[in-house]
């Protein structure tokens, strides 16, 4: 018998017979599922057809795990044009056999607009638990690691879009995925948008029901892992520290002479029935941004223009130097120096709600707008997954938490913002709220600018994948620190 199962989504695409044809002329091969909505067209005694309502259903896999045969089954998860490299096949197989482990995902060259790209992919570790891990269009999954695992931790989950994703996170808690660090097929990208423009597809509200599947999978997996919080939260600790003013608005900058002074602005326009100030970091611009905030300080008091003395800061390290400042207040407000409060009672809501509860952090919601400051899809981005009972749990999954960000300044001191320009805002989310409840506001309160000088407007594929993997990092951290934390308490008190 050949070691393959091939399973593979049916499309009407004129591309999909030469697709097919590689997988039948293979000789590792031994059967096809072709997985279809109705109507499927098969002409091959190598394919059976299955009618399913998702590829990505529940039912769909568990079907399938119970008709196969063979040692392994390639999941093609996507309906695109795919040519495989010489003995691709027989790689996978040969890399499985070799480490015994449960899935083994590869690179690919992807074609955009007629051009070939390498399209390298990250390894997995234990934080890579996001529901959007890039394992590229196909996975060889071991079947007997996958019916060990589903007799332990339970069949695939009764979803219709997050099957694979359940499917792979009770797979990787007793097995390795595994990446190949080599090219083995070729993709045709049917998705030709830039980075930036990714971003915000997990928050279309189009998506929603998807989105509740892909927490419902996650929070089963953070109990199976021993990771999960329930909603207990610690009383923030009592800091006798005596603050300048009530709030401060921190905006980290370099070079954006084009935006900086309109941040700034919004800052100054609040009306509060409290003090507070404006403390800018400017980390050594070389434009013309230097000289609008020096002119903007020498107008109004309340405006902080820190240059640091270091050379070496990310936005993270610039968020320190703020907060570490005699100038900052009891509460730091987070400010973009792209983006805009879009309210003048932005910063009045958010202390307002520090002071009505016991919250070491608070989080608005904002809208996407252009350089003119004109909405754009998906526009509000309210980040309601974020619920009060399973908020920190399902931020593990989400790849962000939303703006405003404002914090307690004194248990931020006592935290840290790690000194990176990317991701530093979400380790410190994740690292508050394994102890202290997180407040939220609904209400759009903020203007997120989206244009050519964003620093994720169109990143190249090593940048984004430095980018996931240091969410990933994040990750793994906090799952460990989490676990860590459970079995603590699970352990005997001596008197």
């Amino acid at each position: 018998m050949n070691p393959i199962t091939v399973v593979l989504p049916y499309s009407l695409e004129p591309y999909f017979e030469r697709t097919l044809n590689q997988f039948i002329a293979s000789p590792l091969v031994e059967k096809i599922f072709l997985l279809h909505n109705g109507g499927a067209e098969i002409n091959s005694s190598a394919c059976e057809g299955i009618k399913v309502a998702s590829p990505a259903s529940g039912s769909a896999l568990n079907a399938l795990v119970k008709k196969l045969s063979t040692p392994f089954f390639l999941f093609v998860t996507q309906s695109e044009q795919i040519e495989l490299s010489r003995l691709a096949l027989e790689r996978f197989v040969s890399v499985a056999e070799q480490t015994g482990a449960g899935m083994v995902y590869s690179d690919y060259y992807e074609v955009k607009h007629e051009q070939r790209f390498d399209h390298p992919v990250n390894d997995y570790q234990v934080g890579s638990i996001r529901d959007n891990f890039d394992f590229g269009a196909m996975m060889l999954f071991n079947a007997r690691a996958v019916r060990k695992t589903l007799k332990r931790y339970g069949t695939v989950a009764k979803v219709e879009r997050a099957g694979v994703y359940d499917l792979r996170l009770k797979l990787s808690i007793d097995y390795e995925l595994f990446h190949i660090q080599e090219y083995l097929y070729t993709k045709v990208e049917s998705d030709v948008r830039k980075s930036g423009e990714k971003l915000f597809d997990y928050v279309d509200p189009r998506n929603q029901q998807v989105q509740k599947e892909m927490e419902a999978v996650a929070t089963q997996h953070l109990k199976n892992i021993g990771a999960y919080l329930k909603p207990k939260f610690n009383k923030l600790p009592k800091f006798d520290v005596k603050f300048p003013v009530e709030a401060s608005v921190i905006i980290p900058v370099r070079n954006r002479e084009r935006t900086v002074a309109d941040a700034v602005k919004s800052a100054l326009s609040q009306k509060t029935d409290f003090s507070c100030n404006v403390i800018v970091v400017d980390n050594h611009s070389t434009d013309g941004t230097t000289a609008v905030l020096s002119e903007l300080a020498g107008k109004n008091s309340a405006v902080k223009h820190i240059v640091p003395s270091r050379h070496d800061l990310g936005i993270g390290g610039c968020w320190n130097e703020a907060v570490l400042s005699e100038h900052c207040g009891k509460y730091a407000v987070q400010l973009d120096s792209d983006d805009m409060y879009n309210r003048e009672d932005t910063l009045q809501k958010v202390i307002d709600l520090f002071h009505g509860g016991n919250y070491a952090m608070i989080i608005g919601s904002y809208q996407l707008v252009d350089s003119e400051l004109k909405e754009i899809p998906p526009g509000l981005i309210d980040h309601k997954e974020w619920t009060p009972d399973n908020g920190r749990n399902n931020a593990l999954r989400i790849n962000g938490l939303g703006a405003p960000r404002a914090f307690h300044t004194a248990l931020l001191r006592h935290v840290g913002v790690p000194n990176v320009s990317y991701g530093e805002d979400y380790a410190v989310a994740l690292r508050l709220s394994r102890e202290y409840q997180i407040g939220r506001i609904y209400e759009s309160l903020y203007l997120c600018r989206r244009w050519e000088g964003n620093t994720d407007a169109a990143l190249p594929i090593d940048k984004v994948n430095r980018n996931d993997w240091y969410k990933d990092k994040i990750r793994t951290i906090e799952i460990l620190a989490r676990q860590k934390l459970n079995r603590n308490k699970k352990l005997p008190r001596h008197s």
